[in-house]
């Protein structure tokens, strides 16, 4: 499975979302060089509230491109950065990932897939009713999540729009993403 890297998006600052870049640099074991969630341990201020000893499995937000399509037929005018993610993806069934998939991004870049993003009520602040389209139900009543994947950086390098994503199995039972 491969894809293409649409944008790239960070910040200094915690705000909802996060401008785009030409290139962004990861950074193995911290994540994104010069944005707020960068750092070994928890950076998310819900998370840093709860425990600021928990390792960071939050240190990348990838998001498929996919879902601004999706939810801009309903209505919700989103481009990339907008919903707080760092790499937004073409290509690549992120939700369908399992946990410890290594996505291999551009020359050198690798990032373990953590979960999924578990979007808060900032969402609804940004676009009222978004946060229905990216959050909901299946027919059996499970939640199904649709706002991106969070992941850790294994190896660093440069990110740039147009980079390659190859996506590397896990072997033996794959675990489902849930929320991290």
């Amino acid at each position: 499975m491969s894809g293409t890297v649409t944008a790239v998006s960070s910040s200094g600052e915690y705000s909802f979302t996060k401008p785009s870049r030409a290139g962004i640099t990861l950074l193995a074991g911290l994540g994104v060089e010069g944005d707020v969630h960068a750092g070994v341990t928890v950076r998310h201020r819900s998370r840093v509230a709860q425990d600021p000893t928990r390792p960071n499995l939050r240190q990348v937000h990838l998001m498929h491109e996919e879902l601004f399509t999706e939810v801009g037929e309903e209505g919700f005018d989103v481009a990339p950065g907008e919903l707080g993610e760092n790499i937004t993806t073409r290509g690549v069934d992120l939700l369908g990932l399992p946990v410890g998939a290594l996505l291999r991004i551009g020359d050198e870049a690798v990032v373990e897939v953590t979960g999924l993003r578990s979007p808060c009520l900032q969402i609804d602040r940004f676009r009222d009713g978004l946060l229905k389209k990216v959050v909901g139900r299946d027919e059996a009543g499970n939640i199904v999540r649709k706002a991106g994947i969070m992941g850790v950086v294994r190896a660093g390098g440069v990110v740039r729009p147009g980079d390659a994503v190859t996506v590397e199995l896990p072997d033996g039972p794959h675990r489902p993403l849930d929320r991290v």
